[in-house]
């Protein structure tokens, strides 16, 4: 979690509660270390948000104090809502728990006026027909694709002809009726998509490809996509 996301979170969890809340009880909902929870909330002091309180004993917030609300058009509103809606068609869990939580978010600080546009906005998108993976965790993935990390996959093609194979992921190409991910392939030098759905099993491994400042991301983007 990036610290301003933190910083935001810690505002959040002081607000539900009427009582104070440990550094303790603060990391475990974050998921980080008690010696961080003290330094954010001297920033967040530092930054005159009211957090009375010490170590040990536990932090509250201030009664009154609010964040200042977000202002969106109503253009801006439908974007936000169609969009969560559309990555909730994914097959990704992770994804579209956190779509229902940037939703959570800003509907937290829009204006009151506002807040059902967004929560009930009068807008359909389809549910999509993507197969659901069942052989790839989906998050690992995408990790794998942050961190450069060689994926290893068993993988049936559309004639059931089952390989395995070493791949450097790129990216991920999120289509109504599937999903890919595209990677350089060590068997076949040169880039090919896999179709989530057909990969039977995948490991990520410990080795990172070359960091090569974009290029082959670049290279894959300039291919034709159908």
């Amino acid at each position: 979690m990036r610290r301003g996301d933190r910083l935001f979170e810690i505002i959040q969890l002081l607000r539900a509660t009427d009582r104070p809340m440990t550094a303790a009880a603060l990391g475990q909902q974050l998921e980080v270390t008690v010696r961080t929870v003290y330094r954010d909330i001297s920033a967040l002091q530092a930054r005159r948000v009211p957090i009375e309180g010490a170590a040990g004993i536990g932090y509250i917030l201030r009664p009154g104090f609010d964040l200042p609300p977000l202002m969106f058009t109503l253009e801006e509103i439908d974007a936000i809502a169609v969009g969560a809606r559309m990555v909730r068609r994914l097959r990704d869990d992770r994804l579209r728990a956190a779509a229902d939580s940037v939703l959570g978010k800003v509907a937290v600080a829009l204006p009151e006026a506002l807040r059902d546009r967004l929560v009930a906005a009068p807008l359909y998108v389809s549910d999509g027909s993507a197969a659901t993976a069942a052989g790839i965790d989906l998050t690992a993935a995408r990790r794998a694709i942050g961190e450069r990390r060689k994926m290893r996959i068993a993988y049936a093609d559309g004639q059931n002809q089952r390989s395995e194979r070493t791949v450097w992921p790129i990216a991920m190409a999120y289509y109504v009726d599937v999903t890919l991910l595209a990677a350089w392939c060590e068997m076949r030098r040169d880039y090919r998509h896999f179709r989530v759905d057909r990969i039977r099993a995948a490991t990520v491994l410990e080795e990172r490809y070359p960091d090569d400042g974009g290029r082959m991301m670049a290279a894959w983007l300039a291919l034709p996509k159908e």
